[in-house]
């Protein structure tokens, strides 16, 4: 039984990661680019709706405003009536929020188009999490996060230029601002569509698994479920007092105000510095988010070998924090985007040991609402980052406050990540 099982194993997964990723891998790629494109809008709408710099910072956060109050809700009803659905509704909906940003006019306009953004796309992250906990067994968990999140650095990689070139799209009455929203919000709406037929809600249901494969994966969920639950049979309530689950959202706070306080202002930070055009600047800001998603997944991959995901989680916190700081302080283009990009590199690689570990004792609707809370309250960090930027930008002019205050949330991520992570299991809280 252990060699059929030994056989088993890495078959089933290596079906589960070509069958299920690349899809969800594309979801999330449209997902993030929909929520950071405005990082390069902002190029032009400072200029043609007369924005300031803390309005920006301000309208960036919005975005996790929205995030933060509809999330919770948003996946206790995934839970309800399957990801297939909801996600599938989800995405509709944002894409056409995406598409109406040509609309704005103001600040007012703006926090508010971006607020009901992050609304709708806040049960999606979450929801995926959770997805993947149902479909992929722990040994090959923070693989398959560390892959999904690749999603982030890659809309970077692949967003960027093109947002840069939609910029110098004119006509039929719009700015290029306003073409990049439009043309942008469209993969949304028809991958929405594409979900509903696409997705199987849980493996009971996939029949491109075959029956061994599939019997072998339902066995070892259950058992994990059941141990699991023999951890943590707290209920809905019990979640959202958990000491544990606090301190958990403490540390991926420091992971969301690096990821978007970075992404929102790292155009801004090429194009002051060097005074690179549009089309240029998109290009430079490849380079950071495609070293991200290398360091993603190796970071993921040698988690799952050793088993270990306090110190992956950590390590990372910390060289992200240190490279920060030396942005802060740096004088040259060479310097300061260098250290913005391996900040970023730093904070991202921590996710897929994170959630590994965050989800490791979590199950039934347990699970659904822990991670959702988690990710609401660390995702608080995405109004934090982009505001504290924007706020130094107005103070001085410059990005050395920001950028230290954030590599001080990160580094103060890390050093809870060590403390949460140690936490015996007969000390969890019931």
């Amino acid at each position: 039984m252990d060699t059929a099982s030994d056989r088993l194993e890495p078959a089933v997964v290596s079906r589960l990661m070509w069958r299920l990723m690349p899809f969800l891998f594309l979801l999330y790629i449209v997902a993030y680019l929909d929520r950071i494109n405005m990082s390069f809008a902002v190029l032009q709408m400072r200029g043609d709706l007369g924005l300031s710099e803390r309005a920006i910072g301000r309208a960036g956060g919005m975005f996790f405003a929205g995030y933060f109050f509809f999330q919770l809700p948003s996946n206790l009803v995934l839970e309800k009536f399957g990801v297939r659905r909801w996600i599938s509704g989800l995405m509709v909906i944002w894409g056409v929020i995406s598409c109406l940003m040509i609309f704005v006019r103001g600040p007012v306009s703006f926090y508010g188009m971006r607020f009901l953004l992050g609304a709708a796309e806040a049960g999606f992250f979450p929801g995926m999490i959770l997805y993947m906990k149902r479909w992929f067994p722990a040994s090959a968990r923070a693989r398959a996060v560390a892959w999904f999140m690749t999603a982030n650095p890659l809309a970077g990689i692949v967003g960027s230029p093109i947002s840069g070139a939609l910029l110098g799209l004119t006509g039929k009455g719009l700015s290029g601002w306003q073409w990049m929203f439009l043309v942008e919000g469209m993969p949304a709406i028809l991958l929405g569509v594409t979900v509903y037929w696409t997705l199987s809600d849980s493996p009971k249901e996939a029949s491109w698994l075959k029956g061994e494969e599939r019997a072998w994966l339902l066995d070892r969920l259950a058992r994990e479920q059941q141990a699991e639950s023999a951890i943590s049979k707290g209920g809905f309530w019990d979640v959202l007092v958990s000491p544990r689950i606090w301190l958990l959202s403490v540390v991926y706070f420091g992971v969301s105000t690096t990821m978007y306080g970075v992404t929102l202002w790292l155009p801004s930070v090429i194009q002051s510095l060097s005074g690179l055009g549009n089309f240029a600047t998109g290009l430079i800001a490849v380079i950071p988010f495609l070293a991200t998603a290398i360091a993603m997944v190796l970071v993921g991959m040698h988690s799952d070998r050793s088993g270990e995901r306090r110190w992956h989680t950590a390590i990372p916190a910390f060289a992200g924090a240190i490279a920060l700081v030396a942005a802060g302080y740096g004088r040259s283009t060479v310097v300061v985007v260098a250290g913005v990009g391996l900040g970023l590199v730093g904070a991202e690689s921590m996710v897929g040991p994170f959630w590994a570990m965050a989800t490791s004792r979590m199950s039934g609707l347990s699970a659904a609402a822990g991670i959702a809370v988690i990710n609401s309250l660390a995702n608080l960090g995405g109004y934090y980052g982009p505001d504290i930027v924007g706020f130094f930008r107005k103070l001085n002019g410059g990005f050395r406050g920001g950028l230290l205050a954030i590599g001080a949330t990160l580094a103060l991520s890390g050093g809870i990540a060590l403390i949460v992570g140690r936490r015996p299991v007969a000390a969890d809280e019931k």
